[in-house]
């Protein structure tokens, strides 16, 4: 009978350990592609290298770069140009089709604007009640004529008592000098209370900057008597139908004129506040208040005829446009 040969313990321990870890060690790098091995044309006469020897555990795989490609950042249009021909071709334009559309025009059937044009301005009509009495006031203004050339009036006046206080009437030649501005030259008839002097005037109106309605006007009456009016008013809309409107209008003079109560200097000031709300544009209702006060000789004048030097007035009146 023959004997199996007899190896020594330390071998066949290792041997054994060896087949037990060959297949764990095979199941971990099942994932991994290993290249293949080089040829021994490429190899050359280098070393080989002993894979059984490397420590498989200390390597990083975390840290291997994968060969994956991201679709979502190519340029696909460098791969296939769009086409710069249309799906259906266009067809070719007519006479027939540039006639529909650009029909001919009848001229004679447009509606132009008229080269004259007006309009009419109750700036304030109204009733007033004050500590010294009560009467009515008026101020107005329209005008006709083109966008640059224009003929205006404008009136002004005051009744306390059944009878006209104060009232002026002006005619005057107005040429647009900007988009905002107009310079006006005319006259000015002064009535009322044996009042009838005749004034030459010359003034300039507009729409200030903030948007302040501004008017200035200088007359030179008989004897070279020379005074000016200057009157600004201001719309502030609370709503779009609901606006308060503030306005302070002086007179000056550079001449002492006992006989019409005015003095050198200046005359009078007058502040009002008014709130009107607008029906619609051409016609607003309005309640406010109002303050006049002479100054200087004027007002020493009118004390002495018995009148009195300031007044608060509630006024109520309308103003409409046509």
């Amino acid at each position: 009978m023959s004997r199996l040969p007899r190896y020594p313990r330390p071998a066949l321990t290792a041997a054994l350990l060896l087949a037990l870890a060959t297949p764990a060690w095979a199941q971990s790098h099942a994932g991994h592609a290993m290249p293949a091995p080089a040829s021994a044309d490429a190899a050359g006469d280098g070393p080989a290298m002993d894979h059984s020897t490397m420590d498989h555990s200390a390597m990083d795989h975390s840290q291997m770069e994968h060969s994956q490609m991201d679709h979502s950042t190519m340029d696909h249009s460098r791969m296939h140009p769009p086409s710069t021909e249309p799906r259906e071709p266009i067809p070719v334009v007519t006479a027939a089709d540039r006639i529909a559309a650009f029909p001919p025009i009848d001229h004679g059937a447009m509606a132009h604007a008229p080269d004259v044009h007006s309009m009419l301005l109750l700036n304030r009509l109204e009733h007033w009640d004050g500590q010294h009495g009560n009467g009515q006031a008026w101020e107005a203004s329209g005008w006709v004529g083109g966008n640059v050339h224009r003929l205006w009036l404008r009136s002004e006046g005051e009744r306390s008592g059944g009878r006209t206080a104060s009232a002026d009437v002006e005619v005057l030649y107005g040429r647009s000098v900007s988009p905002w501005w107009d310079v006006l030259v005319g006259a000015r008839q002064d009535l009322g209370r044996g009042d009838s002097r005749t004034w030459a005037a010359i003034g300039i109106q507009g729409l200030a900057p903030y948007k302040f309605e501004t008017s200035a006007t200088a007359y030179v009456g008989e004897g070279g008597q020379v005074t000016a009016s200057v009157e600004v008013e201001y719309e502030l809309l609370l709503t779009n139908r609901l606006i308060l409107q503030p306005l302070v209008e002086a007179t000056l003079s550079a001449n002492d004129a006992p006989r019409y109560g005015s003095g050198r200097g200046l005359n009078k000031v007058e502040a009002g506040l008014r709130l009107r709300y607008e029906f619609n544009r051409r016609f607003a209702p309005y309640i406010g208040i109002s303050h006049e006060r002479l100054f200087g000789d004027t007002a020493d004048y009118h004390q002495a005829a018995g009148e009195h030097a300031r007044d608060t007035r509630w006024v109520a009146g309308v103003r409409v446009w046509f």
